[in-house]
């Protein structure tokens, strides 16, 4: 292939990934700002936990019919309207900033916008990128996260020095409609195949129909929906035992603020890092593997943190977990996309997060009662051997030499979805 025909290829990956980059340090510098402006209105450390509570209940109120919805529709045309919906909706919390139960409601919107827009843009970027550079993309587009990761807090520490949160606020704002400038430059993918499809209404008949689609599709294809549910419990996982990551540096490890500041620069430095080695190499990584012992590997730096008595070790632990964590990702989003057809993407996507985002409320509250009527030591303990003992099946799953077939494009899944 020629150098010229290689940049024809990736001249919209390239800008969409572009769009992903600004959009995901926006993300940051908004997450960062709220948190904020919260404290400071209310003094209160619960108010600003409510904000975390709040994204998980806006997908449980979104994912049962947003995939009836994102399957059906122009996904190039909704992924604009939502980047403009979220773009506006945040511009509004600047002149709410004294009433904390408007606030609420806003970002409660703003998530159910982020809800549809998630499985909207993995739908988008399925039909876009071709199969042979599918995992080269989420290697990169994990890149892009991680540099959003340092750069977005760092953006948001200057825009603090030199204005306010506010300020902030829309800076993230305007992000949103840079990203939705971005995708109107994208190609339509699917202008012709909805273009001949005829118009259906959101009912409850119609979700039905989709909620038997999906159940049909996971009886048929049981072991792509065992690797799904098995990552998705590994990131579940991951959200309760990061719940208790602050307190944990703080009443067990004994860390100051400006030792704890450093732990999360150096998990910044480690998902750099992964995500760089994932980019370069990412041809030569065998998909099983990257999932399968990058997850096991991220399990291990919990192990590592977990049991860590000093920074020195906490650091080490968090470090080998961020490392990891780019390979396990870009492995499994790579098999997702192979694997769940196009056509049904959307469904699959909502149906299941809508269960991930349940599980997700129901571990981090156990995890929290838990951790206030036994202590934070037991808990991030156990949960991080349990994490170990999960991505020990989905190795073993994943390494199956009669499953191999799953880890390059399979046509079979095409066939009759319902």
């Amino acid at each position: 292939m020629n150098f010229r025909k290689v940049l024809d290829s990736w001249k919209y990956p390239s800008i969409l990934l572009f769009g992903i980059g600004i959009s995901n340090i926006g993300t940051w510098i908004y997450f960062l700002s709220l948190n904020v402006i919260v404290f400071n209105m209310t003094g209160s450390p619960l108010a600003v936990s409510a904000l975390y509570v709040i994204k998980p209940l806006a997908t449980l109120f979104t994912n049962l019919w947003s995939g009836s919805i994102i399957d059906r529709v122009n996904k190039k045309h909704l992924m604009v309207w939502l980047d403009i919906i979220q773009g506006t909706l945040i511009t509004c919390l600047v002149f709410t900033t004294n009433t904390l139960w408007m606030i609420y409601v806003l970002v409660f919107f703003i998530n159910v916008a982020s809800s549809l827009y998630d499985p909207t843009s993995v739908s988008y970027i399925t039909r876009l990128i071709p199969i042979d550079q599918r995992q080269r993309f989420n290697s990169l587009r994990s890149l892009l996260d991680s540099g959003a990761f340092l750069l977005g807090p760092a953006i948001t520490g200057v825009l603090f020095l030199i204005g306010t949160p506010i300020y902030a606020i829309l800076i993230n704002a305007l992000s949103f409609y840079f990203s939705a400038i971005v995708t109107l430059l994208m190609p339509n993918v699917e202008k012709s195949t909805l273009n001949n499809s005829p118009t259906q209404n959101l009912s409850l008949s119609i979700i039905k129909e989709d909620l038997t689609a999906v159940l049909n599709f996971s009886r048929r294809f049981i072991y792509v929906m065992i690797v799904y549910f098995l990552f998705s419990f590994f990131v579940v996982m991951q959200t309760a035992v990061d719940s208790l990551e602050v307190a944990f540096s703080k009443e067990v490890i004994s860390l100051t603020d400006g030792e704890y500041g450093f732990l999360v620069s150096i998990a910044g430095a480690g998902i750099l890092f992964g995500s760089l080695i994932n980019a370069v190499f990412t041809k030569r990584l065998a998909l099983p593997l990257i999932i399968g012992m990058g997850s096991v590997m991220v399990s291990v730096g919990y192990i590592i943190f977990a049991f860590s008595s000093n920074f020195s070790t906490a650091s080490i632990g968090v470090f080998v977990l961020a490392f990891s964590l780019s390979f396990a990702n870009t492995g499994f989003y790579t098999f997702y996309q192979n694997n769940i057809p196009v056509e049904i993407i959307g469904r699959i996507g909502s149906v299941y997060g809508f269960i991930e985002a349940l599980l997700v409320i129901v571990f981090t509250s156990v995890f929290a009662v838990g951790a206030q009527l036994l202590s934070i030591k037991f808990i991030v303990a156990s949960g991080a051997i349990f994490m170990l003992l999960l991505t020990g099946i989905l190795l073993l799953v994943n390494l199956q030499p009669s499953k191999d077939k799953y880890y390059t494009f399979n046509e079979n899944v095409k066939g009759n979805l319902t």
